[in-house]
């Protein structure tokens, strides 16, 4: 049996493939949740998976893949460790990140909220109010300097 942690970073990745193959930006940099924030958009509606959409199958695990990914994003960013007991029932949507500021998050269950919620538990605005920048500066910069 493999430990949670490890499922952690296995799911972040999967997910990241599926999604890159999906023409979702899935590349761990800050801006790229604004991707996983599009995705879910296009594949849920109010707590419900769109028919024939990517989480119409498989829900739990998509979900805690997409939670994964959202943590993998925000601890390689500002740093962190995860942290999980393999022995509760409710492991998979308890796992909790560990920030260096001392703060403690739930990715996980933060895509869940958002898989029931809609936009209003936004995975892009969760990622800038835990500080990420989203890239808006730069991107401005670039434009000007070209045009």
């Amino acid at each position: 049996m493999t430990s949670l942690l490890n499922d952690v970073r296995v799911s972040a990745q999967w997910i990241a493939v599926a999604l890159n193959s999906s023409g979702y930006t899935a590349d761990f940099t800050p801006e790229s949740l604004r991707d996983v924030e599009r995705f879910m958009d296009e594949h849920s509606d109010g707590g419900i998976a769109v028919a024939d959409g990517l989480l119409a199958t498989d829900l739990g695990s998509r979900l805690f893949a997409l939670g994964a990914y959202v943590g993998e994003t925000v601890r390689l960013h500002l740093g962190g460790a995860w942290a999980a007991d393999d022995d509760s029932p409710h492991a998979h949507s308890r796992i909790a990140l560990h920030l260096l500021d001392g703060s403690t998050i739930w990715p996980v269950q933060r895509v869940i909220k958002r898989f029931h919620n809609g936009p209003e538990d936004s995975i892009a605005f969760y990622g800038a109010a835990l500080g990420l920048p989203d890239g808006s500066a730069e991107r401005r910069r670039r434009f000007s300097r070209k045009h």
